[in-house]
């Protein structure tokens, strides 16, 4: 937890001293005394140095100037000097300066910090570095390698120099398997198997080729390639934290991903669609931005220094998101003080929070261009429900459920206030919203219009509950509860009291925007819904007036056939496009930025300069951008500089953490880490052509960004398509196969080893996108999802559609390095444990599906031979016929245990487990 600092008002004014302060009597004694032999000339500790002027003025690691001529309450070495805790105390272990010494600095500096023969130095904020990322990409020559393409010419001339000389072509069983699992994440089935066989035989560069295209156009390729953009994000369908809350519909995000990929977005346009999707019509983009960790504000409760930590702390997921994946920088580690490996300061940090400060964690219905499926569903039913509620305006009010919320619409009246009395003796809500004629969509209830709220709360649980819950225009906030006290004959009521006479039309009631399942947030509450209410107004004459009735409205339908009829047709309309049209997903929602200043030590309690929305300096990051720049057009802004060609990280980053999940190793092993404490590449050359000819394609005609024709290059180079076998030789000079002189074998994800089984079986669900399957059961507050052990036909759908929870142990696929999605994980750990040997073996989703691919087996080996089962078996799930001694073997087994005995065998086989 950053530590709360002591605030600059603290610094309390001193008497006036009486005398002109001088530096070289007053001030320079005590600098050498105390200070200059951890901060002189030959020893900076903390980059901080006492005897230059420049450099106090610049300040050291902190990124806090030291001095600020004048001003003493933004010198931050003033704080050092008074802090109360010792270990951030100067001069460090030893007793504090007297106050008076310490007086007499501050008084220097309000002075103006006179400092003969150093008055003309200035801070140096120039950043200079030669690391060799933060450097241009420039197109190197191909080294000459006997006609081999470009990628294989720079491997050839290192293997060379290594003095290793590469594999031959890998055999056709293996090609076939490691492309398609490779691309697509799922094996070929034995018939697959044996046509690339035989056609590889006759031509295998033709064969090869066909079917690499046919794998790359199956829609299969998206679901493979969003999985691996999703682990960098750190995409899941809770919150985290404590309470691990569900963010509803968080899986539109992912289908966009998965659309992306298969539709060749290119990776320019899926930047700025990330960045900044709601300025390009492509709204469910943004969930990028909210797709990491995040505590939800209202769990923090209503402390301001609470609200203001949790904010900072959501800014910083969106640094680590943006950083880690299109720029592969650990930028929160500039949060409380300058990088200590890298040129981005603290100033940078908050420079790049700026640029993001329009966005919150939550939902809404994303912006979609008019050619979208769910844009053309949805017209026609907004027609159908314009058409009823213009037939029920007609009858008098009316009532419209969304499921979320209620709306409640009425006839338009004058009113100074609005008070809403259940008839529930409890009520829970997330928020009241009222609206009116003009500019129907704003909220006149928000409390940033000066709206008050009131209304009894009655405390029955341990957690805190306030009135200004209720508009403050939270989503997914804790619900307000109102319980009238036992005995009471009072009913709860809530009143909502504007700023001056407002004319209203329409209120709307959410008891729980955002969380999809029935969160119990208070055992003494109702569950989700709501009770019945009636509607009063305090008109201009101050007098209540009631507009409303639910029981009236109820009564008045019952009457009126016509009217009934209306309602059922628009309840019916309204369910349709809920279903059918654009969702209000969890993609980030947008909020007006808010003024950006560097935070000392990342405390928001020490707030310093303003700064202005920006790149990193280092990055020539300088935007145009300023505190009066709308939010999305910073963002857009933003967008395009981290997508301009000359940005010298962006696809450096990209096209290496593509090879790496072709190799198994990027270019650079640190494929989230391009800092100076990242690996270096093991190819610079080859990193930077690849770069360069992502921008710009020479060698084919393959559009500029297209990642569909770096990934086909890539798994049609040689190297790709070496045999895996050991070479004693080649192993003695590169153990690791950094060198690309084979194949590098290595274990499958956990979503391959899951999807594959399934496939063997034949009961893997192929469809594609939509809600997610639960294999977790309905949350509660603050208990922890639980697996439930149901392994039923809605849960054989590829792994990438299982809800993903944080902080949650699946009890199957974990063990094989699923990740939490609490880090990064744009390179997931490969570990080796006994829990693995023993979940494929014997776990209940192992032994279910190993009695479904027995009865594959069986089912098509054509005849009731043991062996024939067996070799079919080997078929379905190794894609090769058993040698003599398997078929010995397995047939023995399989008579004496049974044929699924021998499935759940070869589940467990490594060969099952590995790309070859």
């Amino acid at each position: 937890m950053v530590r709360k600092l002591i605030s600059t008002a603290t610094i309390s004014a001193i008497a006036p001293i009486g005398f002109a302060v001088d530096f070289e009597s007053d001030i320079q004694p005590i600098f050498e005394e105390h200070c200059a032999s951890c901060h002189g000339d030959r020893k900076q500790k903390g980059d901080v140095r006492v005897d230059r002027r420049a450099d106090l003025l610049r300040g050291g690691e902190s990124g806090i100037p030291s001095l600020v001529p004048g001003d003493p309450a933004e010198s931050y070495l003033l704080e050092m000097l008074r802090d109360s805790d010792p270990e951030f105390r100067m001069p460090f272990e030893e007793d504090p300066l007297p106050e008076e010494q310490i007086a007499l600095i501050e008084e220097w500096i309000a002075e103006g910090a006179d400092w003969p023969g150093q008055m003309d130095a200035i801070a140096d904020e120039g950043v200079e570095t030669d690391h060799w990322s933060f450097q241009p990409v420039e197109r190197p020559d191909v080294p000459d390698s006997d006609g081999a393409e470009p990628v294989d010419a720079f491997l050839l001339q290192a293997l060379e120099e290594a003095g290793i000389r590469p594999n031959g072509a890998g055999d056709a069983r293996s090609l076939i398997r490691r492309a398609s699992i490779t691309l697509t994440g799922l094996p070929p089935t034995p018939e697959e198997v044996v046509a690339f066989q035989s056609e590889y035989t006759a031509n295998p560069d033709q064969a090869y080729e066909a079917l690499v295209d046919e794998l790359m156009a199956s829609p299969h390729f998206g679901e493979r390639w969003a999985q691996h953009w999703l682990d960098v994000i750190r995409w899941a369908e809770t919150n985290g934290s404590e309470a691990n809350l569900y963010r509803k519909n968080a899986w539109v995000y992912r289908d966009y991903v998965v659309r992306a990929f298969n539709e060749d977005v290119p990776y320019d346009q899926f930047i700025r669609e990330q960045i900044a999707g709601d300025s390009y019509d492509a709204g469910e983009a943004t969930g990028f931005l909210v797709a990491g960790p995040h505590v939800p504000a209202a769990t923090v409760g209503r402390e301001p220094s609470a609200i203001r930590q949790a904010r900072a702390d959501r800014m910083d997921e969106v640094m680590q998101t943006v950083g880690a994946a299109m720029m592969a920088i650990t930028l929160n580690c500039a949060r409380c003080h300058n990088h200590k490996f890298d040129p981005v300061s603290i100033k940078d940090y908050y420079s790049m929070t700026g640029v993001f400060q329009d966005i919150e964690f939550g939902g809404r219905r994303p912006e979609l261009p008019e050619s979208h499926p769910k844009q053309k569903a949805a017209r026609p039913l907004w027609t159908e429900i314009s058409k009823h509620r213009a037939a029920l305006r007609m009858s008098g009010n009316w009532e419209e459920d969304w499921g979320a919320y209620r709306e409640l619409h009425f006839n338009p009246v004058v009113a100074k206030s609005l008070r809403a009395t259940f008839l529930s003796k409890r009520v829970r809500l997330d928020e009241l919203e009222v609206f009116g004629t003009e500019e129907r969509q704003k909220n006149l209830a928000l409390a940033k219009h000066g709206t008050e709220v009131k209304g009894p709360v009655h405390m029955r649980a341990d957690i805190r509950q306030a009135e200004g819950y209720v508009n403050d225009g939270e989503y997914g906030t804790m619900v307000w509860g109102a319980a009238m006290k036992e005995g009471s004959d009072e009913q709860p009521w809530i009143e909502i009291h504007f700023p001056e006479l407002k004319e209203i039309n329409r209120m709307r009631l959410s008891s729980n925007r955002e969380y999809y399942y029935d969160v119990d947030y208070l055992t003494t509450m109702p569950s989700m819904g709501f009770s019945d209410y009636k509607i009063e107004i305090e008109n201009a004459d101050g007098e209540w007036v009631e507009v409303a009735s639910l029981p009236k409205i109820r009564k008045a339908n019952e009457a009126d056939a016509d009217r009934a009829a209306t309602l059922t047709s628009l309840s019916k309309a309204i369910e349709t496009l809920e279903q059918e049209g654009p969702k209000s997903a969890f993609v980030g929602r947008f909020v007006d930025p808010a003024v950006t200043r560097v935070l000392a030590r990342g405390s928001p309690e020490n707030p310093r300069d303003e700064v202005d929305p920006a790149g990193p300096v280092v990055l020539g990051g300088k935007l145009g951008l300023s505190s009066d720049t709308p939010g999305p057009e910073r963002r857009k802004v933003f967008a395009d500089w981290i997508a301009d060609e000359g940005n010298p990280l962006t696809s450096r980053v990209m096209v290496n953490r593509i090879w790496h999940h072709i190799f198994g190793m990027g270019i650079v092993p640190t494929t989230s880490d391009f800092g100076d404490a990242g690996a270096r590449p093991s190819h610079p050359e080859l990193l930077d052509w690849l770069a360069a000819e992502f921008v710009e394609p020479t060698v084919s005609d393959a559009s500029p960004w297209s990642m569909k024709s770096m990934i086909r290059m890539l798994v049609m180079s040689d190297a790709f398509r070496r045999s895996s076998a050991p070479n004693k030789d080649a192993i003695a000079k590169d153990a690791t196969s950094t060198l690309l002189w084979r194949f590098p074998p290595r274990r499958v994800e956990a979503e391959v080893i899951r999807d594959s089984i399934l496939f063997a079986s034949g009961k893997l669900d192929k469809s594609i996108g939509g809600k997610s399957f639960r294999i977790h059961n309905i949350k509660k507050t603050y208990a922890q999802w639980q697996v439930v052990n149901n392994y039923g036909p809605e849960t054989w759908r590829r792994m990438l559609y299982q809800e993903r929870m944080r902080r949650v142990d699946d009890q199957m696929f974990t063990a094989f390095d699923f990740p939490d999605c609490g880090q990064v994980r744009a390179k997931r750990p490969v570990s080796t444990t006994p829990l693995q040997a023993l979940n494929l073996l014997n776990s209940d989703f192992s032994r279910e599906q190993a009695a479904h691919l027995a009865e594959r087996a069986k089912r098509e080996a054509g005849s009731v031979s043991v062996e024939d089962q067996v070799r079919r078996s080997f078929q379905l799930l190794l894609n090769r016929d058993p040698d003599s001694e398997e078929l010995a073997l397995s047939n023995e087994v399989a008579n004496e245990a049974g044929l699924e005995v021998v499935c759940r065998s070869l589940i467990n086989s490594n060969e099952f487990a590995f790309l070859p």
